[in-house]
């Protein structure tokens, strides 16, 4: 499935909003996506982590159409390998994006945290820009961006 389908990021931040008050809460937000080999084993199945950039390009390179899951709020698209073998790859794109930062605004979160922001990612940036004016601050040498509405 998704990284982070925004079904299932909206079902955990529902819990979290009953026992932690929203200005302490940071929206953990993706940057990469993984490319799964399948059929899909549980407990047995690895998935390659690339990032969102790669899939596009890797989408391309096997002509591979992306699709949108509109539960999951996020891009995917299937392919076969030089190897015959067949993948699913599921990654983030502007309207995924969009889609997790706009629970910030409608919970009164207190901003999001990043995993992963050395990987190259345009599309965020420039929705995570629109959306919000940006204040970067560091603690315990992890990366936070905070919304100043």
């Amino acid at each position: 499935m998704a990284v982070a389908p925004l079904n299932s990021v909206k079902t955990v931040l529902d819990y979290a909003l009953t026992e932690i008050p929203p200005e302490k809460i940071l929206l953990g937000i993706p940057n990469y996506g993984y490319d799964w080999t399948l059929p899909y084993v549980r407990g047995e199945s690895k998935a390659e982590t690339i990032g969102n950039l790669q899939a596009v390009q890797r989408a391309k390179v096997f002509g591979a159409d992306i699709q949108f899951d509109e539960i999951a709020q996020t891009p995917f698209y299937t392919y076969t390998g030089f190897d015959g073998s067949e993948h699913i790859v599921w990654f983030e794109d502007a309207r995924s994006i969009a889609a997790k930062l706009s629970l910030v605004q409608e919970n009164n979160l207190r901003g999001v945290g990043y995993w992963n922001t050395m990987r190259p990612f345009p599309q965020n940036w420039a929705v995570l820009n629109n959306q919000f004016k940006i204040e970067k601050i560091i603690l315990h040498k992890k990366h936070y961006i905070l919304p100043n509405f």
